[in-house]
C-alpha cells in the first residue's frame, strides 16, 4: 500500500443559524493514498461537497481532524501551513460558469495562483506556465487572451482544471467536475483527469453521484448518506458485493443500456427506518479485506451471509 497523503478522522461539520443547527457531517473517517483516485458517492445533500470544502478549509471542522502529509490542517494553523495547503490542495468546482471571473482574461484566471504565491521569476516564465497548463488540458495558447463567455461549458471546465494545474498541486478535490457538462464532453474531461493523474502522480478526492462514472474513474469508493459513511471498498469489490441497503439502492438506479432489461429491472428504495439501532448499535466494521460497512451485530451477520 502506498503512503497515505490525506487522512480524515472522526470528522464532524455543523452549520448554525441562530438557535438552529444542522449536523451536515457526522463521524466520517477515511484515508487517501498517494496516486489514488478516491470517490465519495451519495445523493444531493448527503455531505459530499461539505467534506471537500472542509478539507480545503472553506468550511471549519466542528470536531475531528484532517491531516495532509502528516500535518494537521484542520482548526487553527500557522500562516505558512495555510499557504502550503493552498498550494498543494486545489479544488475543481462543480459549476464552471460560477467559478470563473467573467471580467478576467483566461491568462489572468490561470495566473492568479502564480501571482498570489509569486511562483515565477519573470513575465516569460509566467506566460510559459500558463501556456503549458492550457495545452495540458487540450486548449490553445491563443485562448489565453479570451474571456470565459467565449467558451463552451466543456472548455470552461478545462480552464478550471488548467487553473488548478498551474499551481502544481499534489492533491485535487474534484467536486462533480462533469455534472454540468454535455454527455459528449464528459468522457473527454474524465480521460483528461486520468491522464494527468498518471503523468503527474496526482491524488484525487472525486465527488460524484453517478456510479457509472465512479466505476470508470475511481480506485476506491466511499458511500455517504445524510452525513454518515455507509460503506467503503475498492471499486470493483463494491460493485460485485454491495453490502449496505443504501449502496444497493444506488446501484439499482444505474441505467442499463438494454431497454428490455431496463423496463423490468427492480428499483430498491432505501428507508433508514429499516434499521433497528435501539439496542444493538451500529459501528464501522471490516467484513471483507478492505471492505468496510456501517452495521450492528445482526446486520453484519446478515451481510456476511449474502455472498457466502
Amino acid at each position: 500500500m502506498s503512503k497515505t497523503i490525506l487522512s480524515v478522522k472522526n470528522l464532524d461539520v455543523t452549520f448554525k443559524n441562530g438557535r438552529d443547527s444542522v449536523n451536515a457531517v457526522r463521524d466520517v473517517s477515511f484515508d487517501i493514498h498517494e496516486g489514488e483516485s478516491f470517490a465519495l458517492v451519495g445523493e444531493s445533500g448527503s455531505g459530499k461537497t461539505t467534506i471537500g470544502r472542509t478539507i480545503i478549509r472553506i468550511n471549519p471542522a466542528t470536531a475531528g481532524t484532517v491531516t495532509f502529509e502528516d500535518k494537521k490542517i484542520s482548526g487553527v494553523i500557522s500562516k505558512e501551513l495555510d499557504n502550503y495547503v493552498i498550494r498543494n490542495i486545489q479544488m475543481i468546482f462543480q459549476d464552471p460558469m460560477a467559478s470563473l471571473n467573467e471580467r478576467a482574461t483566461i491568462d489572468y484566471i490561470v495566473s492568479e495562483g502564480l501571482y498570489n504565491f509569486n511562483l515565477f521569476k519573470d513575465e516569460q516564465e509566467r506566460r510559459d506556465k500558463v501556456y503549458k497548463a492550457l495545452t495540458d488540458v487540450g486548449l490553445l495558447e491563443e485562448h489565453a487572451e479570451r474571456y470565459p463567455h467565449e467558451f463552451s461549458g466543456g472548455q470552461r471546465q478545462r480552464i478550471c482544471i488548467a487553473r488548478v494545474l498551474a499551481m502544481q498541486p499534489k492533491f485535487i478535490i474534484a467536486d462533480e467536475p462533469i455534472s454540468a457538462l454535455d454527455v459528449s464532453i464528459r468522457a473527454q474531461v474524465l480521460n483528461l483527469l486520468r491522464d494527468l493523474k498518471n503523468e503527474r502522480g496526482l491524488s484525487y478526492l472525486f465527488i460524484a453521484h453517478d456510479l457509472t462514472v465512479v466505476r470508470y474513474f475511481a480506485d476506491r469508493v466511499a458511500v455517504i448518506h445524510q452525513g454518515e459513511l455507509k460503506e467503503l471498498a475498492e471499486t470493483e469489490e463494491l460493485f460485485a458485493r454491495p453490502l449496505h441497503p443504501y449502496t444497493r439502492s444506488l446501484l439499482s438506479a444505474v441505467p442499463i443500456p438494454d431497454p428490455d432489461v431496463e423496463k423490468v429491472k427492480k428499483l430498491l428504495v432505501y428507508d433508514p427506518a429499516m434499521h433497528d439501532y435501539s439496542v444493538d448499535k451500529p459501528s464501522w466494521r471490516e467484513l471483507y479485506p478492505g471492505h468496510f460497512v456501517r452495521a450492528n451485530e445482526r446486520e453484519a451477520a446478515e451481510y456476511a451471509k449474502m455472498y457466502a
